[in-house]
């Protein structure tokens, strides 16, 4: 009955009627007996008027939660119409109270479960009024005042019922509706961690591929001119692209081990670069062709190791755009200043990359992804042309993210 609701109301009108179509086959159908004066005197309930109540008070029950103003109003109208047809009691043989008058109460209480309060009271104050009404004119004296006693607390009943259920169903509603938007709140906190899981995943391979291509592409073509003049230049430049592609492809590795991994616990981040590193990618930088210049102040020891992980990432970006863009000639001088509070990291070089490079490089993925990388670490970033000539990318990074 709670999974098909109107198959619970059709079996309750089903009941009605059965107890209804026994009290009409108790009380008769009109018939005709000899008066005392000699004529005929009709006597019993009218077949019409019974029909009549019946489909009213009856007949909507099925529909009543579906259209409860419309089912209601149905069912007042048939007890009006029995009231007024065979609801009193005289000679005639009335049937002042029937089975299918309990379809009021229901009605009641569909009203204030289903409309609301404030309709429910002016159908509450109908059924009053036609109460009274039927008290008086059925019973009369002692009798119809206890008939009303009898009534009050059905429908008192019914709509302590309707409040109870109408009550319980709101807050069902309400707890549906945070559900939906718990559910919808987590779909979107989804999708935004898988956003910038992604974002993360994205800069650590542009920093791995980018930073290791581009070494081992400048130190290929060097290679290639040296091979007949220099044959030991070439060899030593070779052997810088084996050890690029070697760490390049560690890094790799890790990175794609942690991928497969359901929780991480699996693989181990560690020994991933750090500040402290910067020395050994400098003079790699240094052997590669592109002389670069150190400038550490302050202990990088203390750093935690994702700021240190992040200043590592954003120089080695900052040093590969000078390796892909300053040119042939080019010099780099990377400054690391670690104070109390911040850090603050500077990669200037003199190149003089064409205003093509510079396009490409505002908008390429090695400075999107040192602003978000900086901006991940709560710091800020600034990257331009230096007035000087060249190119500057300077970051102020805080020790404590705010």
């Amino acid at each position: 009955m709670r999974a098909h609701p109107a198959f619970g109301d059709t079996l309750i009108a089903g009941v009605l009627f059965m107890f209804d179509l026994l009290t009409l086959a108790a009380a008769g159908l009109p018939y005709q007996v000899p008066g005392e004066s000699g004529g005929v005197v009709t006597s019993g309930v009218s077949g019409a008027a019974w029909l009549t109540v019946l489909v009213l008070m009856i007949g909507p029950l099925p529909v009543r939660r579906r259209y409860p103003r419309t089912t209601s109003a149905l069912i007042l109208l048939g007890a009006w119409v029995q009231l007024f047809t065979h609801g009193t009691v005289d000679d005639a043989g009335g049937l002042p109270l029937r089975p299918a008058d309990m379809a009021l109460a229901v009605a009641l209480y569909t009203m204030v479960v289903f409309v609301g309060r404030r309709p429910s009271l002016l159908y509450l104050a109908a059924l009053s009024v036609g109460s009274v009404l039927w008290a008086v004119t059925a019973m009369g004296g002692p009798a119809g005042v206890m008939m009303l006693f009898v009534i009050a607390p059905v429908f008192g009943f019914s709509w302590a019922l309707g409040e109870f259920v109408g009550a319980r169903r709101a807050y069902h509603s309400e707890l549906e509706q945070r559900l939906q938007l718990l559910e919808l709140e987590r779909g979107q906190q989804a999708r935004i961690a898988v956003g910038e899981e992604r974002s993360r995943i994205a800069r650590e391979l542009h920093d791995v591929v980018a930073h290791a291509v581009s070494v081992m592409v400048v130190q290929a073509d060097g290679a290639g001119y040296a091979i007949r003049t220099q044959p030991e230049l070439a060899e030593a430049a070779v052997r810088t692209i084996s050890d690029t592609g070697r760490q390049a492809l560690a890094e790799l590795r890790r990175l794609l081990g942690v991928l497969r991994s359901e929780d991480g616990s699996g693989t181990q981040w560690a020994p991933q670069p750090g500040a402290g590193d910067l020395r050994e990618l400098t003079e790699a930088l240094r052997a590669s062709g592109l002389p670069v210049t150190l400038v550490v102040g302050g202990d990088l020891g203390v750093l935690p190791a994702g700021l240190g992980l992040g200043v590592y990432r954003i120089v080695q970006e900052a040093l590969t755009n000078t390796l892909k863009h300053a040119g042939s000639g080019a010099s780099a001088v990377v400054r690391v200043d670690c104070g109390p509070e911040r850090v603050l990291v500077e990669v200037v070089d003199d190149g003089f990359g064409t205003p093509h490079d510079l396009v490409e490089l505002s908008g390429g993925n090695g400075l999107i992804g040192m602003r978000e990388r900086a901006g991940v670490l709560g710091g800020r970033l600034e990257a331009g042309p230096n007035p000087g000539g060249g190119w500057r990318v300077r970051v102020d990074l805080p020790l404590v993210p705010a």
